[in-house]
């Protein structure tokens, strides 16, 4: 209603809608909670404080979203849906829901029976996103910032510990998407660490990396390694960013040694205007199927498993791997 004041008197009070983007230094919610008669998208400022300060600059503003999405009946994700492949993308419409087994993992039920099409799901439509300028312009100041809080960090690192092959002057890793920091075990050693990066004075300060290379793999999705180099590739809360992931993930297939393994863990946050659109429209479990779906169709690899290893569900970021080993003949 109209509020009468003189020009000297207190401004009357607005309601004012918030408006999320991505500035360097803003984390976006990256995930959609889907029920059986609706999908919603929830966004809400954290509490929790920064999880990195960017070179002695303002905490990181970070957002979050509700934890996970569940399918609804029977059994594939209406925003899956739509891109054609139906039902039959999860299994042939059986729903996971309605065979509860104790101690289950429903991450890892989506890729025990993936149903995945005959042919890639995804074109240009999904890899959108809603800034399409140089991702080098996005990256080109550094982010000295961790991305998920400690917790998932500690849940991630564990993961590692019990998934990479015994130190050794023979084994070989690459960290995909890498940065200041790869969240390996604390001294781990290996005959050669490489990684693959954005932003040139991140990956000087990553103390793992015996090597690096800097290179936007959405204008140039190539490794620059020999065939056959890696015992383990990782990416880490960056796979929600690549355009051109099946490129990426033949790249990941083509530099693996034989029965090596490639590990893409991603949580629920992200830069939304740089994250796919296929992402940022659907939710935790769909994930799953997406990466899953990366492998599968990019070939060379067995298949997917999935593991949801977060920390403390609800209470901390959430954390999952994707996982696929490449094949040995």
């Amino acid at each position: 209603r109209a509020q009468a004041r003189d020009r000297t008197g207190p401004k009357p009070r607005r309601r004012v809608m918030m408006k999320v983007f991505a500035s360097r230094a803003n984390v976006g919610a990256c995930t959609t909670a889907t029920t059986r008669s609706r999908t919603t998208t929830t966004i809400r400022a954290s509490s929790r404080k920064s999880t990195g300060v960017d070179a002695g600059k303002a905490s990181v503003k970070e957002w979050s979203t509700s934890r996970r999405s569940a399918f609804v009946a029977p059994g594939a994700s209406a925003i899956l849906r739509t891109i054609g492949a139906g039902s039959a993308m999860f299994g042939g419409g059986k729903a996971y829901a309605k065979a509860p087994r104790a101690k289950a993992d429903p991450f890892a039920d989506v890729l025990k029976d993936p149903g995945f099409p005959a042919e890639y799901p995804f074109g240009e439509k999904e890899m959108a996103r809603y800034d399409e300028s140089s991702d080098f312009i996005f990256y080109s100041q550094p982010r000295f910032v961790t991305h998920i809080d400690d917790e998932a960090i500690g849940a991630l690192t564990k993961y590692y510990e019990r998934s990479f092959p015994p130190a050794s002057e023979d084994v070989a890793i690459l960290d995909v998407c890498s940065s200041w920091i790869s969240h390996y075990p604390e001294g781990y050693k290996a005959g050669k660490i490489s990684g693959i990066g954005m932003n040139e004075d991140e990956l000087k300060k990553n103390p793992i990396l015996t090597d690096y290379a800097v290179r936007d793999l959405n204008e140039d999705p190539t490794f620059p390694y020999a065939d056959n180099t890696f015992d383990v590739v990782t990416n880490t809360v960056s796979v929600d960013y690549l355009t051109r992931p099946l490129e990426v993930m033949k790249e990941v297939s083509r530099v693996l040694k034989p029965g090596g393994t490639a590990i893409m863990s991603f949580s629920n946050r992200c830069f939304p205007t740089k994250a796919v659109a296929i992402w940022t429209a659907t939710g935790d479990l769909d994930h799953v199927w997406i990466v899953g779906a990366y492998y599968h169709f990019a070939g060379g690899f067995e298949p997917p498993a999935a593991e949801d290893i977060s920390p403390n569900p609800g209470k901390t970021d959430p954390m999952y791997v994707v996982t696929a080993k490449k094949m040995t003949a």
